[in-house]
């Protein structure tokens, strides 16, 4: 039941560390228009220490289980470039996804290929308004229990598709 407007945005989601300085990125997830998703561990680089229980509790992510299944950062960072170069993305926490984000890169010594933008600039005044209550319903009607990248993006985009009257 898709309405006239059936632009369905690539949405961009980051797990990290911890919040604030020395914070770096741990997992990385985005739903492409087609609904598919992609999600990356990321092995921390050596100079990457601060580490954040209240984090990990949120996410449910240890630091073992990233040096153990994490990719390496170039690794993601190629990754990242290869699904999205020339795409704007867009995220719901910009401030923080795109610092954590160009971290990434920086640590790769690679550029971006992508843009990330905030989803606020998508949506109307009743749009945020009806945006929490939404994204809750979505996320109870999927049953999703575990904060993970991919499953964030995955919920946000259905949000969005929802709030915009696509689905």
């Amino acid at each position: 039941m898709t309405s006239d407007n059936s632009f369905v945005p690539i949405i961009i989601d980051v797990e990290a560390s911890g919040f604030g300085t020395g914070s770096y990125p741990i997992e990385i997830g985005f739903a492409l228009p087609d609904h598919e998703r992609h999600c990356y561990l990321i092995r921390p680089a050596e100079s990457w220490s601060h580490w954040a229980e209240e984090a990990e509790k949120i996410h449910g992510i240890s630091r073992s289980a990233l040096l153990k299944h994490g990719h390496a950062i170039p690794e993601v960072a190629m990754q990242l470039n290869h699904y999205l170069a020339g795409k704007v993305v867009y995220s719901d926490a910009w401030s923080y996804d795109s610092s954590w984000i160009y971290k990434l890169f920086d640590e790769a010594a690679m550029t971006p290929r992508f843009r990330v933008e905030t989803l606020r600039k998508l949506l109307n005044e009743e749009q945020l308004k009806a945006w929490d209550l939404t994204r809750q319903q979505i996320t109870n009607e999927l049953a999703i229990t575990r904060h993970r990248a991919s499953a964030d993006a995955h919920v946000l985009q259905l949000t969005y598709l929802k709030i915009t009257h696509q689905i």
